[in-house]
């Protein structure tokens, strides 16, 4: 009884083993081949769900279904302008024929590798047959640019024939046509960076603050100008009111003076005693202080109106 007992076991556990072996799931993203002593075997199975192979002799390899990531490392190349450029790439792609794709490069990580050495070769390529303003831009527009200033200072912006967009297509379609032979399908491929390098860039900041400082410096020509005007302009007014203001002072007092005249001639012509009367007592205020003594002449016309004091 314990002999069967053991048996059976045995039996449930060696069955067990070949049932693991035997059995495996494909999910939804993945996509599988099948080898056999190393060698692959039948078609690749890409419909996800509970699938057998034979124990311990083949082998389940699986595979992405889903796009993945290609992202390049920076690389130095040069422009047909002869610019020295740092160019960083990046591209999307999917294991488009499993089957194809284990045959000719096994895995990722060898996939990652024919990628690098075909898109940095189609990127050099493409990057070395244009000038480095195709590069940095995607079409022609017109710059909104409202400081005139700036605008006189800086030149007017290259006109481009091909264009960025034009050169990742390029890239694109060149490489894709090469990555087919791998079983990759490539979908997209962009410039994730460009820059120039260290020597080019520090010349090219050089040449923008060379430019900025020539921008100051004709504004500050420019406000000092205007300063020395608003200066100018103020002075001259400044005069001018001065003036005015001056010749309505001495309008004034003149007229003041004419009526004074008047008035003192109406009194003159009313009562001409009185009135000399009153300018000989101005004349003595003017004339005799507190400490002062005074001597006059009988017959002179100063002592006319004393004299008939009694």
């Amino acid at each position: 009884m314990n002999r069967s007992i053991g048996a059976g076991l045995i039996v449930l556990f060696v069955v067990a083993v070949v049932a693991a072996n035997s059995l495996y799931v494909v999910r939804e993203d993945k996509q599988v081949i099948i080898t056999q002593f190393g060698k692959p075997v039948g078609d690749p199975i890409v419909i996800a769900g509970l699938k057998f192979k034979i124990p311990f002799i083949q082998k389940v390899n699986l595979f992405e279904k889903r796009w993945l990531a290609w992202d390049g490392d920076a690389n130095q190349m040069p422009t047909l302008d002869k610019r020295f450029i740092w160019v960083d790439t990046f591209a999307r792609w999917r294991i488009a024929d499993p089957l194809l794709f284990f045959q000719r490069v096994r895995d990722e990580r060898g996939a990652q590798t024919r990628l690098d050495d075909i898109l940095d070769g189609e990127t050099r390529k493409a990057v070395a047959n244009v000038e480095l303003i195709e590069v940095v831009r995607s079409r022609n527009r017109d710059f909104n640019i409202p400081d005139e200033i700036y605008a006189q200072e800086s030149a007017p912006p290259e006109s481009i024939g091909i264009g960025r967009e034009a050169i990742v297509s390029e890239i694109l379609t060149r490489a894709s046509e090469k990555t087919q032979e791998f079983g990759i399908d490539l979908v997209d491929v962009r410039f994730k960076r460009l820059n120039y390098v260290e020597e080019v860039r520090r010349s090219v900041y050089d040449r923008m603050i060379s430019e900025r400082q020539k921008i100051r410096d004709k504004l500050r020509s420019e406000g000092q100008g205007r300063s020395a005007e608003i200066l100018g302009t103020k002075e001259k007014e400044l005069k001018r009111i001065r003036s005015e203001a001056y010749r309505r002072a001495q309008e004034i007092r003149g007229e003041a003076d004419a009526t004074a005249t008047k008035i003192y001639a109406d009194a003159f012509g009313k009562d001409p005693e009185f009135y000399s009367f009153l300018q000989t007592l101005e004349s003595y205020r003017a004339t005799i202080g507190s400490d002062e003594t005074l001597v006059l002449s009988t017959d002179g016309e100063f002592y006319h109106f004393l004299k008939g004091i009694r």
